[in-house]
């Protein structure tokens, strides 16, 4: 099984989401070495996918993804 690129992991973070976080840690692992391998500083996702895209839900999920290591941006 191939390694997932950042924009695979975002998908499957946008499904553990909708699935009440369903494995999100692991999501966000596979998400951080994608980062490293790719050379990416931040991670973009859409406000739209979100389960709660109001600015409380926006924010939380920032400062959770910070505690792991990940920064996290929004278009």
């Amino acid at each position: 099984m191939s390694e997932p690129t950042v924009a695979e992991a975002i998908d499957t973070i946008y499904a553990s989401i909708r699935n009440d976080n369903e494995d999100l840690d692991l999501h966000i692992a596979a998400l951080k070495a994608a980062m490293a391998r790719e050379g990416v500083k931040e991670a973009t996702f859409e406000t739209a996918k979100l389960a709660q895209p109001n600015r409380q839900g926006r924010k939380l999920m920032q400062s959770y993804f910070k505690k792991k290591g990940v920064a996290i941006g929004f278009a």
